[in-house]
């Protein structure tokens, strides 16, 4: 106070309030707010579907809200298309890193901001260095961007952001890609940064990180803002309770759910001793640590983890797409060739990609030729290909998945998101495999596709085979039998069908065992 008036507060390095984005009829934010000060790291954390990616979007002017306001150090925000003003005023540090690799460090730093004319290039290189200097990143201007480390590529992507005068930057998953040491360069620089007045919005599936980092953490669940509090006033156990929404006490079993996947009468189901996938000391370098696990006849085990975790290189070394560098796989214990994808699908493994337009489908060609890809040695005499084969089997797999088509004919680009994929299900399906592994089998499908598609993994496992899923979505982990959980390549913690969602999202989260609650409390 001064005079007997209250001081002004300064006005914050961001500050979002009522901020509505929908797209189409998905409320991708619901009347959300958030307030970074002033050289402050403010973590925001929350699920996938949360909303945090298209509160980035807002924040830095790639969408526009629909309702609500954002701005700057006390200014409205600039107009949508304002480049300039936009990236003096903030910036974003993907997991991914937005630097042009075949152009050097210099050029990177001053992309778009070259003089007319001639460029004098020991000129250039100078500039670079004192900026680079300036903010303490001892990286050469000459080198390659694509010759830098993840962490100096990051330390490069926070300096020309500055440099365009922007003091709030927005870190996505900066470590996800970083070892321990790396973790440790990363936040002794932005506390440096922190002294100067630059303000962090920290976004990290790593809760431990938002504890050695921020002072400040705001939760998202549904598209809506849960709680913002001081992190040193916020026990762990209460963090992950505002994320999941669950208490330690309301324990989520996959059989209380088993109606999700329309599987009820199997739910009390036991599977079979008899191992139909079995991992010894399988390890991946620069991926994931040496693992061993069986998946039973009846069974469905779950790899659980969130970015960077490992869980999704494991899936797709067992199905081939990468070779691993240690260890071995065996279906009905025969060993899979490392790294072939043929020999894994000859061995019996299907496989569901992550990403089906990528990865799962040609989009350009029908349902019929999708649904057949794996089996086109069986659908003519002498390597040939029968249409009328094709599309009787094609038939055969719509009638049983119920894929929602006007016929085998059909483009597959012209169905829904779910029946799309329950076409790439389909494929796997075909050669009628011992394994199926599924690679976040429900992604970017509505709830109803989600349960359909569920119950269609569950049905491998309750005819006598086995199914392992891979994802970070707690809902398609409930209809596991088991539940590993892998974080930072290793596995921290095993789950059978009793897990909560605070434990399992816990041990996701790299927090020690009963931070997400007391297991004892469950029943």
């Amino acid at each position: 106070m001064s005079n007997g008036q209250a001081s002004t507060p300064p006005p914050a390095a961001v500050h979002a309030e009522g901020v509505v984005k929908r797209f189409g009829p998905t409320v991708a934010l619901d009347r959300v707010g958030i307030t970074v000060a002033v050289g402050d790291s403010h973590a925001l954390v929350g699920r996938n579907g949360a909303g945090k990616s298209t509160l980035v979007s807002v924040l830095t002017g790639l969408h526009a809200p629909d309702a609500g306001r954002v701005a700057f150090l006390g200014e409205p925000a600039p107009a949508p298309g304002d480049t300039a003003a936009w990236q003096a005023r903030v910036a974003c540090v993907y997991q991914k890193s937005m630097v042009v690799p075949d152009l050097t460090v210099a050029e990177n730093l001053f992309l778009n901001r070259f003089e007319r004319g001639r460029i004098r290039w020991s000129r250039l290189r100078a500039d670079a260095a004192r900026l680079l200097a300036e903010y303490g990143v001892d990286v050469d201007p000459a080198t390659r961007a694509a010759d830098l480390t993840v962490e100096q590529g990051q330390f490069v992507e926070i300096a020309r952001a500055l440099s365009f005068g922007a003091r709030f930057i927005i870190l996505d998953e900066p470590t996800a890609q970083l070892d321990a040491a790396g973790i440790e360069r990363l936040f002794t620089k932005l506390r440096e940064l922190q002294q100067q007045g630059v303000a962090f919005l920290f976004i990290s599936h790593h809760l431990q990180e938002v504890y050695d980092l921020c002072s400040t953490v705001t939760v998202y669940r549904d598209a809506r803002h849960i709680l913002t509090a001081p992190v040193a006033d916020l026990g762990k156990a209460d963090l992950v309770a505002a994320m999941t929404g669950e208490t330690a006490q309301s324990a989520t079993t996959w059989h209380a759910r088993a109606a999700v996947a329309g599987n009820a009468a199997e739910a009390s189901a036991e599977p079979s001793d008899a191992a139909v996938l079995r991992a010894e000391a399988l390890a991946l370098e620069g991926a994931f640590q040496p693992i061993d696990f069986a998946v039973r006849a009846g069974e469905v085990l779950g790899l659980a983890g969130a970015t960077a975790s490992g869980n999704t290189a494991l899936g797709e070394t067992l199905v081939g797409l990468r070779r691993a560098t240690g260890g071995r796989a065996s279906v009905d214990g025969k060993d899979v060739r490392p790294g072939s994808v043929p020999h894994a699908l000859n061995a019996g493994i299907g496989y569901v990609p992550e990403d089906r337009h990528r990865q799962g489908l040609v989009l350009g060609r029908s349902v019929a030729e999708n649904a057949t890809l794996t089996v086109t040695d069986q659908l003519g005499p002498y390597g040939t290909v029968l249409p009328s084969r094709t599309r009787a089997f094609a038939q055969r797999m719509i009638d049983s998945l119920d894929i929602k088509t006007s016929g085998p004919a059909q483009p597959v680009s012209d169905l829904s998101g779910g029946n799309q994929q329950k076409v790439v299900i389909a494929r796997a399906l075909a050669r009628d495999p011992r394994v199926l592994v599924a690679i976040r089998p429900t992604a970017g499908v509505d709830v109803k596709s989600k349960d359909a598609l569920l119950g269609v993994v569950r049905g491998v496992a309750d005819r006598g085979d086995a199914a392992v899923i891979v994802s970070d979505e707690l809902d398609d982990l409930r209809v596991c039998d088991r539940v590993i959980a892998l974080f930072h390549g290793r596995v921290i913690a095993e789950f059978g069908s009793g897990w909560n969602d605070r434990d399992l999202v816990s041990a996701m989260e790299g927090l020690p065992a009963g931070a997400g609650g007391d297991k004892g409390a469950e029943e």
